[in-house]
């Protein structure tokens, strides 16, 4: 396993910044208790603030959003459901298979670029009869990590959500990076997760906490993921350093995102004027960047880059994903641009 170098642009994800002195201040002047016991005062904390952001009755701090997603399947599906979700969904995709594997349930992908709409969920609705799965639950991913950070329009939302209930079927909303969501449309995240049942948020992604995520739902549902929690090993005892982190993270660095958003575009318009890369301008809406390279393979952008001191992220054979956060707030542009230098070299070597 190798790690990045301190002096790299890592520009793979938004997970792998470091806490700030501040936030790691906060950490260790945060009051602790057993939170599997419900005594960890920061975690309440935490849970209340968060809880209340999202507008839901109570939430539940969890040490990723794979859990935070599994969660919320389990406690609204049964063996043998099926769920809806778009394309390339991160529950999908991402989470080693757990929701056939710990749930019993399979899922059905609708839609284009991780985006869909209240026909499509019409149209995905199993008929009951004993040969079918029974559809019990619709996940929607806002923002959407394959779709380049694409930002659901409220309309969509109040699509799916009307024929959802039309047909019976339980909401859930994997919002890792709803913060970006909300910054993008210049909206509460609240306004975002009117009328889902089960939110799922991240604390270590733009927010750039160490760890952590939580699940947002009623108090029933609430108390119905603890014992699941529990069941996957993510009750946690002193956790109340990791919430303290989330905390800080939540008040202080969510206004910052409108500055990786800024970040992606220039980045974006940078490495889109290099022969022999692609990239949709209009499609960089946070601060998600793909950049597709039909003659040149990702994985030779990924070692040459790597070897100039940019990190970048492989995601197809022709496919590279770049992705802004606060630790490459001054160096980002500079890693488009030597980004651009190593795809325009390797087009050169391909006489094309």
């Amino acid at each position: 396993m190798t790690t990045a170098p301190s002096a790299m642009i890592d520009l793979r994800s938004d997970t792998v910044t470091q806490p700030t002195p501040s936030m790691r201040q906060a950490m260790q002047r945060a009051c602790v208790g057993d939170d599997v016991f419900g005594e960890d005062p920061s975690v309440r904390l935490l849970e209340e603030e968060v809880a209340d952001r999202l507008g839901t009755q109570a939430a539940l701090f969890v040490p990723s959003g794979t859990m935070g997603n599994q969660l919320a399947i389990g406690v609204q599906t049964r063996k043998g459901d099926e769920i809806i979700v778009g394309q390339g969904a991160h529950c999908a995709w991402y989470e080693s298979g757990a929701a056939s594997a710990l749930w019993g349930v399979q899922a059905v992908s609708v839609g284009h670029d991780g985006c869909f709409d209240g026909e499509h969920v019409s149209a995905a609705v199993k008929p009951r009869a004993d040969w079918y799965p029974q559809t019990r639950l619709v996940a929607v991913e806002n923002t959407h990590n394959r779709a380049g950070g694409r930002v659901w329009r409220l309309e969509q939302l109040a699509s799916v959500l009307e024929a959802s209930r039309r047909h019976g079927l339980s909401c859930h909303m994997d919002g890792a990076r709803i913060w970006n969501a909300a910054v993008a449309l210049g909206v509460t995240e609240k306004r975002i997760a009117t009328g889902f049942d089960t939110v799922s948020v991240c604390f270590s992604k733009g927010l750039g906490a160490p760890v952590g995520s939580a699940l947002c739902a009623s108090h029933a549902l609430i108390e119905q993921a603890r014992r699941l929690r529990k069941r996957l090993g993510g009750g946690m005892r002193q956790a109340g350093f990791l919430a303290a982190a989330a905390r800080f993270a939540l008040q202080q660095h969510r206004e910052r995102l409108v500055r990786d958003h800024d970040n992606a575009k220039a980045l974006a318009r940078i490495v889109a004027s290099a022969k022999g890369a692609q990239v949709d301008l209009e499609a960089v809406q946070t601060n998600i960047v793909m950049v597709d390279t039909p003659t040149i393979a990702a994985e030779q952008i990924e070692v040459a880059a790597r070897a100039k001191g940019v990190l970048v992220a492989v995601f197809g054979a022709h496919r590279i994903r770049l992705v802004t956060h606060l630790d490459v707030e001054e160096t980002a542009q500079r890693g488009g641009q030597i980004v651009a230098e190593v795809i325009e070299t390797l087009q050169r070597l391909h006489g094309e």
